[in-house]
């Protein structure tokens, strides 16, 4: 979903690689009615996990948004 406040928006992402998509029958996702949801293992027609789209994934980020990433040990 979309996060308002303070005059900044803010929007999550999600990389369903082999989610159990059912739980999405319950929501609405992004506020997008009538649209489905999807996986990469649905998609692709075999079992992907995050341990082999994660590394590619955060590569492309950073080439698209022409940034750099930087992990924390610290959540907060």
């Amino acid at each position: 979903g979309v996060h308002c406040g303070n005059h900044i928006t803010s929007h999550g992402l999600a990389l369903n690689c082999c989610t159990d998509l059912t739980w999405f029958d319950h929501i609405i996702p992004c506020g997008l009615e009538g649209k489905g949801v999807t996986s990469l293992s649905r998609e692709l027609g075999r079992h992907v996990t995050v341990d082999h789209v994660l590394q590619p994934f955060l590569d492309s980020f950073q080439e698209v948004f022409d940034c750099t990433l930087v992990f924390s040990e610290d959540p907060g």
